[in-house]
């Protein structure tokens, strides 16, 4: 069955992306959307405090306390990101069953989720903000500029092709001819009955 509403506008979640990464370096990071874009936002949150915790962690003059501290943050805020992709997912469903969207009996699974396209998107304004700031030092030499430069160029077209390739999958979501389904992601390293670090500790 096909309908003729998008399932997401992603020019509008590029706009997010792009403008909250800007305005989270000047003031307090916060979450001012609510329902799917709400969710979109929240998920990005997560990969830009977890973006700046991992240059943390790469910091050689840095406590080994402060780097152990660092390093459980990362694994609560991957977690919290995975949760969120997972969320985005759960929501298309939602959508799709009260679109009454039957995906066609040709219908193939697509390698990657929207909700892992839209967490990529969201690392990929983090880091294309960070090379733009990179050409704003006055204490580097030309060839790490033009360096900076190249890569900047290469993120930006990534960006256009994921942004348009994510356009076409919900596309084909909504009009039948993909399945959707919300890839768990399972882990296992942040649960106490998972992870024999974790039970077995409280085994001794």
């Amino acid at each position: 069955m096909s309908v003729d509403t998008e399932l997401l506008d992603i020019e509008q979640v590029l706009r997010l992306h792009e403008s909250t990464v800007q305005l989270w370096h000047i003031q307090s990071v916060e979450n001012h959307y609510d329902g799917p874009l709400g969710m979109i936002c929240q998920q990005h949150l997560f990969n830009f405090e977890l973006w700046h915790q991992e240059d943390i962690a790469r910091s050689v003059d840095v406590t080994d306390q402060r780097i152990a501290q660092v390093k459980r943050e990362i694994d609560r805020l991957n977690q919290a990101r995975n949760d969120h992709i997972e969320k985005i997912d759960d929501w298309i469903t939602e959508q799709l069953q009260q679109r009454q969207v039957t995906p066609a009996a040709s219908a193939k699974l697509n390698t990657e989720t929207p909700g892992s396209a839209i967490d990529r998107l969201s690392i990929m304004a983090i880091r294309l903000f960070h090379y733009e700031e990179q050409l704003q030092r006055s204490d580097v030499d030309e060839p790490h500029l033009q360096k900076v430069r190249i890569r900047l160029a290469l993120c930006q077209e990534q960006r256009r092709d994921l942004s348009q390739s994510l356009k076409e999958l919900l596309k084909d979501i909504r009009d039948g001819k993909k399945i959707h389904k919300t890839y768990r992601q399972m882990k296992m390293y942040n649960d106490p009955s998972l992870n024999p670090y974790l039970y077995g500790a409280k085994q001794d």
